[in-house]
This record gives structure tokens, sequence and C-alpha cells, in this order.
């Protein structure tokens, strides 16, 4: 059976994390990722998590804690029973410029997680689309993955970078441990929402992402919106749509 998780960043605008433990497991979801915001009182999320039915197979974790305090690192993971470690995000001043400055910031990612990774858990990269520039016949994606790294490919900033992401799995074949399910609104719609869309209701060509998904054995899915209006509406729908499949 495949995992269908809810990625709780979707919910930080609609606290407290508890009612959003409750309204998730209302809904028929059994795992949820986690990020980084969360992690101060973890004997507290891991209660709300088993409350709920939740387990958190994998979680976001920021290059400061990986790089910095690997040992924290663990402990958030094992505490929640997290299984898959990814970095998520790089602030603007710490990315490269050029080629050889990507090398070496794919080459720092895969020696901050390799203290977690030789602790038996699996670790990568979540993109964006910025991590799609143009090297001169490369990406920092590439770069990313030919240091060692697998990835967590998130299809709806895929799309934004102008890929198609059926494409860009079949790129990454092999190297793609997760996906985050993203949607993207019609042009000029869902504005106050930055573009997205609900799963299912907007303008990625599902039936197609999901014949490759299932060709390569993909079987971990993300639900994400970076900003619903209405993170219930979200949760559930989206959920739906993607049990459809």
């Amino acid at each position: 059976m495949p995992t269908i998780a809810y990625q709780l960043y979707c919910s930080r605008n609609f606290p407290p994390i508890d009612d959003t433990l409750a309204m998730l497991s209302q809904a028929g979801y059994k795992a949820v990722e986690g990020y980084g915001g969360l992690y101060g009182d973890l004997d507290a999320l891991k209660a709300g998590l088993d409350r709920n039915g939740l387990s958190m197979p994998s979680g976001h974790f920021g290059l400061d804690m990986v790089e910095g305090d690997p040992a924290r690192t663990l402990e958030v993971a094992r505490t929640l029973g997290v299984q898959k470690v990814f970095i998520p995000w790089m602030a603007p001043d710490l990315r490269g410029t050029d080629l050889d400055s990507w090398r070496s910031i794919a080459q720092r990612l895969a020696s901050a997680l390799a203290p977690i990774r030789d602790e038996g858990f699996a670790v990568g990269w979540h993109n964006h689309d910025w991590d799609f520039a143009d090297l001169g016949g490369t990406t920092p994606m590439d770069l990313i993955v030919e240091s060692g790294l697998d990835l967590e490919l998130d299809l709806g900033w895929v799309t934004r970078a102008g890929l198609d992401p059926v494409e860009t799995l079949r790129r990454f074949s092999g190297r793609v441990r997760a996906v985050h399910v993203k949607d993207i609104a019609p042009q000029g719609e869902n504005a106050e929402e930055d573009g997205w869309a609900d799963v299912g209701h907007g303008t990625q060509t599902w039936p197609a992402i999901k014949a490759e998904l299932d060709a390569q054995g993909i079987d971990h899915f993300v639900i994400e919106h970076d900003n619903p209006s209405d993170h219930a509406r979200f949760a559930r729908r989206s959920l739906e749509a993607v049990q459809a499949w």
C-alpha cells in the first residue's frame, strides 16, 4: 500500500498543531511529514501523533540543524519515527551562483547528511524551482544527485520551473525516495493562494504522472499546498483525489 502523507507546513497558519492532527485524522490521513518549526517539544508532538493514529515516516530538517547538530537531528528522527530525512531549503545568500560554487554546495549537503545516513536513515534533498537553474548543461539538482544524495521530488515546483514532471521523474529514475504531490491552479486563478490548487483540482497531468510513479515503484506521496486559504478543505479534497488514483 502506498504511503499518503500530509506536509504539516501546509497548516502553519492554522494553529494549534493538536487541532491540525485531529483534523487530519478525521479526514482519513494515516501519515504526516514534519518540518523544523514543530520539533521543539518532541514529547508533546509524539503524543499528538499517537493520539490521532498518525505516523511520521519522513521529515524536513534545516541544514543548520543537520550540519550543526547531527545528534539533535537523530534524536528528533528517532523520537518521531522518521525514516527519511530531507533538507528542504537553502537561504538565497547560501546558494551557489555558478557551476563551481554549486558543486561545493552539493558536497556540503552530502557531508552534512552523511552522519544521518550512517545511522541507517534515508537522506536527501527537497527541491524548489531555483535548483533547476541552468549551469551550462547541468543544474544544481544534477550536482546534488551526483554527490550521492537522493531526492524528495516536489512535482509542483518542477512544473513551476518550466519542466515536465514525468520527464523529470525519468531523469532522476532510481533516486527519488518520495514525491510532493502538489497542483497548480489555472493561470490567473487562486491568486490568494499563490497560484497553487488542491490536488486534483489544478492543471497537473496526474494520470501520466501516476503511471510513471508506478513504473518506478515510487509509493511515498506527500500532499502539499504552500498557502491554502482553508487547510481542512485542502486536506480533505486532496486526499480524496490521491486515493482515487
